[in-house]
């Protein structure tokens, strides 16, 4: 800690605020869903033919090439609830299996923008448009990332201060999406396991998974739990962590720094915990990183291509978002220009809004 004291000298706080909560409770609530009207969606297409008849690129999209004079007003209370309240937002009733993929993208990100101020990098090709779908890829292969197979994927965190989904097709069975409070995991990390909530609060080293921005090595280390501002934010990815202890420069994890990893996970899958989503086409899941862990079951797709399960990526970085420590835009992520973090930003590499899964 900067202080200089020992993580194992401070008392461990535990936080009553609107991050704090159960999934229990949020599955019995429709208070985070907001249901888009008729006029709501014309808003959106109106929005969406004023980027075409401009040609205004993806990578360029801001808030004033996408007016939604109505909407927006709307979607300001949603960021709020993302940012400062709860941390996530479901926006259901986008018509995408009536519309093409491009005017699907743009809607999306264009919704992104008035949660935000800009689009971010995703990966080390400068995609500012990701895809979840599965690709036929092997999740045992080290190099393979989970959003391009049908597997499980373990609670994690992404880049930029929200990540957004859209749900363009679901699978034919399983790919539930699962929500987790980072505070209400730290909550119970402090009653079950505080020696494990003590040794979350030390730097754990990252894999960039070759993706490295300028100044940046192929690892970083943070603390997994930082306490900040009234609030505790969390930074987690098991799989990264695991394999940024695999460099030799690296000291290996000990036996209770994997215990700690592996408690946040079995918290964080606790019924009672976590909140699970079934998502319907045209769904737009939006979530604050720092205060909300995302995972995914496993999934079985259709055989047929076009009925296969598709969802569009976007990470947004945003001026209201939750106070953060300085290491997560100084060691982690870099910087935007207003302070926000600023996703993966590979010198050289152009941004692009990719239409193929494969891209």
């Amino acid at each position: 800690m900067s202080s200089g004291i020992s993580v194992h000298e401070i008392e461990l706080p535990t936080y009553n605020n609107e991050q704090a909560w159960f999934g229990r409770d949020m599955a019995n609530s429709s208070e985070w869903i907001y249901e888009l009207t008729s006029d709501d969606v014309r808003e959106l297409d109106d929005a969406v033919a004023n980027v075409r008849r401009n040609a205004i690129g993806l990578t360029d999209l801001k808030r004033e090439d996408f007016p939604l004079p109505a909407l927006g007003a709307k979607l300001a209370e949603i960021r709020r609830d993302v940012l400062s309240g709860r941390g996530f937002a479901l926006v259901r009733g986008w018509p995408s299996q009536q519309r093409t993929i491009e005017q699907s993208a743009t809607a999306f990100l264009g919704v992104g923008t008035h949660l935000g101020e800009d689009l971010l990098s995703q990966n080390g090709r400068g995609h500012v448009l990701g895809h979840v779908a599965n690709l036929g890829e092997d999740y045992t292969d080290p190099s393979t990332r989970g959003h391009r197979t049908s597997a499980e994927l373990k609670f994690h965190a992404d880049g930029g201060d929200i990540v957004g989904l859209l749900c363009i097709q679901r699978s034919r069975t399983g790919g539930l999406s699962r929500l987790s409070s980072s505070t209400t995991i730290w909550n119970e990390l402090v009653r079950r396991r505080p020696d494990c909530a003590r040794l979350l609060m030390e730097p754990y080293t990252w894999t960039r998974w070759g993706e490295i921005g300028k100044g940046q090595g192929p690892h970083f280390s943070i603390p997994v739990f930082q306490h900040v501002d009234g609030h505790v934010i969390c930074i987690f990815s098991a799989s990264a962590i695991e394999k940024g202890h695999s460099f030799e420069d690296v000291k290996p994890l000990s036996a209770e720094e994997k215990d700690a990893l592996a408690m946040v996970n079995e918290v964080a899958s606790d019924p009672a915990v976590c909140l699970d989503m079934d998502f319907q086409p045209g769904d737009m899941q939006f979530l604050c990183n720092f205060f909300i862990l995302h995972s995914r079951s496993s999934y079985e797709d259709w055989p047929e291509r076009e009925r296969r399960r598709h969802l569009l990526r976007a990470w947004v970085s945003s001026s209201e978002g939750p106070t953060l420590p300085d290491n997560v835009t100084r060691i982690m992520q870099g910087s935007t220009p207003y302070g926000r973090p600023n996703g993966t930003a590979v010198p050289g590499v152009p941004r692009t809004a990719p239409m193929d899964p494969a891209g």
